[in-house]
């Protein structure tokens, strides 16, 4: 594979003549990035106090240098001159040593390479085009280098810098792989220090007196000289009559001045980035100019893309394309400019903006305890959540430019606090769960590194089981991104102190700042779109999709065996009363019940039959009888003791004192199939979270930096003593 390297502009703050009047050339070839002084050119419109200053510097820097010590020394192949001495073209056969691990050198079978390099100096135009290749190896390696020095576009008393190279190992002793590895490793860490070379000269000359140097002015031609250069040229030589600006072959890196990308930019707006995510991100912004329609991405979007895909460039590519897609058909660039969420959200979607971090990245608040999931999307609407969601962050990128202008550093992601206070089983309702599970892929798809830091504060409980579902659904790079804190520890040292000025903590986190954010609270049901509606939108059918249905008759109790392999298992359910009262209950036995009588058509799980069975010894209840009214909505889990059948099951409700506290017999099942008596009806759905998951989403937890431990010592604890949390909602 060609790996290729692509530098951004680097300004040099000083005019082209006084750059190029310091003996030296410049050579970074991906073995070894240099810039090393070598026999400057020595032309005639200089003054004699100029030669003088630069024959002293050659003569001391010459032929080795403490800033290049791989460079060994260098011969002039060809050397030619213009008429006019505008244009100055020399090449040099140039021998490096070779800094790399003993063995490789001894199986290559060299201590030093040879590279050939090409400098074409036009004063006229003011530029300098650089060409290497290497001749060492070159059947198996092939190294091919581009440099220039040209006139900054809108000062012309600065100079511009930008270099391209590509490495392409097509065999080398079967170390391919760690030449690779080795020659993009010294040639990044080389060309870092490239600038800094330069600018140690150019202060040099500076302390010696020269700070200026006139521009080239052409010197009359003796008519003799204009006589002599009639006759036969050297093939190699530059012709006076070929046009100044363009003597071989362009460089890689010229492009138009309005695509290039100032070093000094991307250091003050994207943050520092080490040669190669330079040289990725230039590369994907070319390729995107080249072949994409339309207005291209900004420049800290893109970098996103890049950061996410730990600037891989074909994968950041890829996940780029797909992403503008995805913008494109769902018209995401103009969305800040057309939605308006409607005033229920407004009043009940418990999250908004609220100053910044101490870092200076926006801070965003999400009550999430405290919000209706399930009374939103019933009022609402899935898509209208998911598009109030995507206005978030588009205001989010928009609000890191800001504070990037604000602050005067780059910022390129936001922090988000997450207070869970109110969490509970209700928020478990599964449409809601996999509605929140599809905003979270969507948002890691075409949102990528927005989130700096996320803070979660007062996790109870029922917060692992949560995360369990979640958390595989989220990028590894997002989840090194989590605090978590339970109960109050959150207000100490290691707390919310470390990532948010004092006098931006919320007043209800117990900060002294008033927060405009909305409490949330329940969604009257009386707005909950209308059956129609949620047909019109498909949720009703996404919905029944999720569920399964199930008739529960006087004396035949509805029954779901689940076999558990392992303790410390999790077994969560969500179900609706659609008709009728019924009581739930769980139990647990080591017997694998046997299917009796099923209802015809029914879509139910086998049903306990067996008369025998005694409460406390073939099987035991681990939930307390739960009554469920109809129109209720349940949600709850259990973190199970032991391994076994765990038996869920739904009976209809008697009046007081008639609870059934034993299991149905055959006589009982096969009355009931056969009576006209009245019958309850009810949706309901069931997970189970592996003892391996949910074990490892506790571990993950605990190993956040947070303080998480409390809670993890609490769920631990209880799952030890098989718990459920279980909630009624209407």
């Amino acid at each position: 594979m060609v790996q290729k390297y692509q530098s951004p502009v680097r300004v040099y703050k000083y005019p082209f003549e006084l750059v190029m009047a310091h003996p030296r050339d410049v050579f970074c070839g991906w073995h070894h990035s240099m810039r090393r002084k070598l026999r400057h050119w020595k032309d005639e419109w200089i003054t004699q106090g100029h030669k003088a200053n630069m024959r002293q510097a050659y003569e001391k820097r010459f032929p080795t240098c403490p800033q290049i010590p791989v460079f060994l020394g260098s011969e002039v192949l060809r050397e030619s001159r213009s008429a006019d001495g505008a244009v100055h073209v020399v090449e040099r056969s140039c021998r490096l040593r070779v800094e790399a691990p003993r063995l490789l050198r001894k199986i290559a079978g060299v201590e030093h390479v040879v590279f050939v390099q090409r400098n074409v100096l036009n004063w006229r135009e003011r530029t300098l085009l650089i060409e290497a290749h290497n001749e060492t190896f070159a059947s198996r390696v092939v190294v091919n280098e581009n440099c220039s020095y040209t006139v900054h576009p809108e000062n012309e008393e600065w100079t511009c810098f930008e270099q391209s190279a590509s490495l392409d190992i097509r065999s080398f002793f079967g170390f391919e792989s760690a030449l690779e590895k080795l020659a993009m490793k010294q040639y990044t860490a080389n060309v870092k220090r490239g600038k800094e070379v330069i600018e140690h000269y150019l202060n040099e000359l500076i302390s010696q007196g020269t700070s200026h140097i006139p521009r080239w002015t052409p010197a009359p031609v003796r008519e003799e000289d204009a006589r002599s250069q009639a006759g036969p040229r050297d093939p190699g030589s530059l012709e006076a009559d070929r046009p100044c600006s363009g003597p071989g072959p362009a460089p890689e890196t010229v492009i138009t001045d309005g695509d290039k990308l100032d070093a000094d930019y991307i250091e003050r707006y994207l943050g520092r980035l080490t040669p190669v995510q330079e040289s990725c991100l230039i590369q994907l912004r070319r390729w995107l100019q080249e072949t994409h329609k339309g207005k291209i991405p900004k420049d800290e979007h893109i970098l996103r893309f890049l950061r996410a895909r730990d600037f891989h460039l074909d994968k950041a590519r890829e996940m780029l394309c797909q992403s503008l897609s995805w913008r494109k058909q769902h018209q995401v660039d103009l969305l800040l400019q057309t939605w308006r969420p409607p005033a229920l959200l407004e009043e009940f979607y418990a999250g908004g903006w609220h100053y910044q971090d101490i870092d200076g990245r926006p801070l965003y608040i999400l009550r999430l305890g405290h919000m209706d999931t399930k009374g939103l999307m019933k009022a609402v609407g899935e898509e209208a959540l998911l598009k109030h969601v995507l206005s978030v962050n588009e205001e989010g990128q928009k609000r890191c430019e800001g504070n990037t202008k604000q602050f005067g550093r780059p910022i390129s992601s936001w922090t988000c606090l997450v207070d869970l206070e109110g969490l509970n089983m209700r928020h478990l309702w599964r449409p809601g769960v996999k509605a929140l599970l599809r905003m979270i892929e969507v948002v890691e798809d075409n949102y990528p590194e927005t989130l700096g830091r996320l803070l979660i504060v007062r996790a109870p409980r029922v917060f692992p089981v949560l995360w369990t579902l979640i958390s595989p659904f989220i990028n590894e790079n997002t989840r090194q991104k989590f605090l978590i804190y339970s109960g109050s520890n959150y207000q100490g040292p290691g707390g919310l102190v470390d990532y948010l000025d004092r006098d931006v903590i919320p007043d209800f986190l117990g900060g002294d700042c008033v927060c405009n954010v909305p409490e949330g609270g329940l969604v009257p049901k009386s707005l909950y779109l209308t059956e129609e509606e949620q047909e019109h939108t498909d949720q009703l059918r996404q919905w029944r999709e999720t569920y399964q249905s199930a008739s529960v008759l006087r004396g035949a109790p509805h029954e779901v065996a689940v076999e558990i392999l392992e303790g410390e298992s999790v077994i969560t359910w969500d179900f609706d009363i659609l008709r009728g009262d019924v009581v739930f209950s769980l139990y647990h036995s080591k017997q694998v019940p046997k299917p009796g009588p099923q209802e015809p058509g029914a879509r139910a799980g086998g049903q306990l039959t067996d008369k025998g069975w005694v409460l406390g010894v073939d099987y035991s209840r681990v939930e307390a009888p739960l009554v469920c009214r109809e129109g209720e909505s349940i949600q709850g889990s259990h973190v199970t003791r032991w391994p076994g059948i765990y038996l869920l099951q739904w009976q209809m409700h008697s009046p007081p004192g008639n609870v059934a506290c034993s299991l149905p017999g055959v006589e009982d099942v096969l009355t009931a199939l056969h009576s006209p008596g009245p019958k309850c009806k009810l949706l309901y759905y069931y997970e189970v979270l592996a003892s391996e998951d949910f074990r490892g989403s506790m571990s993950s937890l605990e190993s956040c930096t947070s303080g998480f431990s409390q809670l993890s010592a609490t769920t631990s604890s209880s799952s030890g003593h098989s718990h459920s949390s279980p909630l009624v909602s209407r």
